[in-house]
């Protein structure tokens, strides 16, 4: 998936200072050459917060696309070009991005292949790149003051400079938000500097080329003033995670509890069968029944009469059998 890296290097030393004006000159004639790269640029930085025509003297940078992130870490590791510039700099700092978003053109080029991210970027990194009218300049950089003031009160922002290609004409922006909330309410907010300017970019056509990108950060290799500004957004990120964790405790064993319920139902067969269970015993009753009948023999009455029974013949008087 492509990576884009934005690699910064400070120069504190006025050598060291004139070096890397002799290699923006190699890169300028062509002499400069990182064959992995699908796209790449070297860029000079501006004074105040960065978004000046003044050049800052100290601070450099390169911005390069490439195939995938592998690729990405192990160029800016390996390549001579960086390898060169990481030796000679007093700092060097390398952010690690994924496009997301992206129109326009730089150079006729359309350099990033944008993926949908799955969710919401945060930490939120934005680049604008235009190439201003020769004509138009002037107008273009007085809106300046009152936007790097903005951004320089801006306690949302993450990390931020502004580099160029050439002075006053081909100028890019690069910055670093919490979201995109807060980046939209700086770029975009009502009556803001930055709102104004970019109306009056359409209105006046002030540019005559210019491409917007946004992307997700993947990380950051070295420091920058002392410390990891991207990185340590990058950690705090998680802290939105815990926000998820209610939905399980929501999804609550509810379920499990009602799951006992139908446990009742297998006890309540028991007393069914037990009541059932007494019913063969009423059998015995006609074992109760049966010596009845075997009073019926008893109650045959007429023997006192006859006497004992006279198989042959009619009973005699007195009970007595009559010879035959």
């Amino acid at each position: 998936m492509q990576t884009v890296t934005l690699s910064i290097f400070r120069f504190n030393e006025f050598e060291k200072r004139l070096w890397v004006l002799g290699q923006m000159t190699a890169n300028k004639l062509g002499m400069h050459y990182l064959p992995k790269a699908k796209f790449w640029k070297m860029f000079g930085s501006g004074t105040g917060q960065g978004f000046t025509p003044k050049p800052n003297w100290h601070v450099w940078s390169i911005l390069a696309v490439w195939p995938d992130e592998e690729t990405a870490r192990r160029e800016v590791a390996e390549s001579p070009i960086y390898q060169r510039w990481t030796k000679m700099a007093d700092e060097s700092y390398t952010v690690l991005l994924q496009p997301t978003s992206a129109w326009g053109k730089w150079d006729g080029k359309e350099p990033f292949e944008p993926v949908k991210p799955a969710s919401d970027v945060r930490p939120i990194a934005a680049l604008t790149r235009a190439t201003v009218k020769f004509w138009k300049a002037e107008r273009f950089w007085a809106r300046e003051p009152a936007i790097s003031h903005m951004i320089g009160r801006n306690k949302d922002v993450v990390f931020k400079i502004g580099v160029g290609e050439v002075p006053f004409v081909q100028q890019v922006t690069f910055s670093i938000w919490p979201d995109a909330r807060s980046m939209e309410e700086f770029a975009r907010g009502a009556g803001g500097p930055h709102g104004e300017a970019i109306k009056a970019v359409r209105a006046e056509n002030w540019f005559k080329e210019e491409l917007y990108a946004r992307f997700q950060i993947l990380g950051t290799i070295g420091k920058w003033e002392g410390k990891d500004p991207v990185g340590e957004a990058l950690t705090a990120r998680p802290s939105e995670a815990p926000k998820p964790a209610p939905a399980p405790a929501a999804a609550q064993p509810a379920p499990a509890a009602e799951a006992p319920k139908p446990a009742p139902a297998p006890v309540a067969e028991k007393p069914a069968l037990a009541v059932e269970m007494p019913k063969p015993a009423e059998p015995p009753k006609p074992v109760v029944e049966a010596p009845k009948p075997a009073s019926a023999p008893v109650a045959s009455k007429p023997m006192p009469q006859g006497g004992k029974p006279n198989f042959k013949g009619k009973p005699g008087k007195g009970g007595r059998k009559e010879n035959a």
